[in-house]
């Protein structure tokens, strides 16, 4: 399954949602498909978008947050795993592209390659729901029941290595930061 084909399959069901997703790939990928507001794409903070998710996601308990992380972020800071658990926000899902390499910064073998699973890792630490997917209708349908579960969830996708012929986003980062907060504050008046 290419990572790309499984944001494809979900992004109709992010525009009621608060997006935030990690850098490289999984950035630049999910803006070719059409950028909105509602998306934050945290560049250079390489295994810190479970974090942020959280923050909002506590903050904002009536608004749903989707974090589209990588295997090489989340090895990174395993330690969100355990935070995301203690907290345990409901609306918080947790979705982590395993392509089995840090293929944004060269495709060094990450170490799922060699047997670490991460969704097991995050069972251990405590997070509810966790679930491994391998393709793409089983990707979209645990996608949709996580979302429809109102509890913490993180969903592994098995993906191909294979990512866009660059990783930055068109948008610029502070333009971003300011658009999606000016987005949240809507968000909060009703608009």
């Amino acid at each position: 399954m290419r990572r790309l084909d499984a944001l494809q399959a979900v992004y109709p069901e992010l525009e009621r949602c608060v997006v935030v997703t990690i850098m490289g790939a999984v950035a630049a990928e999910l803006q070719s498909i059409g950028h909105r507001p509602n998306f934050f794409y945290l560049q250079h903070a390489m295994g810190l978008a479970s974090s942020v998710g959280l923050g909002i996601a506590l903050g904002r308990p009536e608004l749903q947050v989707v974090v589209f992380d990588g295997d090489g972020s989340l090895l990174m800071n395993l330690g969100g795993l355990t935070t995301l658990a203690r907290y345990r926000p409901r609306n918080l899902v947790h979705v982590v592209f395993d392509n089995e390499s840090l293929l944004s910064v060269g495709g060094f073998p990450t170490a799922t390659s060699t047997g670490s699973d991460l969704a097991e890792i995050a069972k251990a630490a405590g997070v509810p729901h966790t679930a491994t997917v391998r393709g793409l209708e089983e990707f979209r349908e645990a996608f949709l029941a996580a979302q429809k579960r109102d509890d913490l969830t993180t969903l592994v996708a098995k993906t191909d290595a294979v990512g866009p012929s660059g990783y930055v986003t068109d948008l610029s980062l502070l333009e971003n930061r300011y658009e999606f907060a000016r987005h949240l504050k809507q968000l909060g008046r009703g608009e």
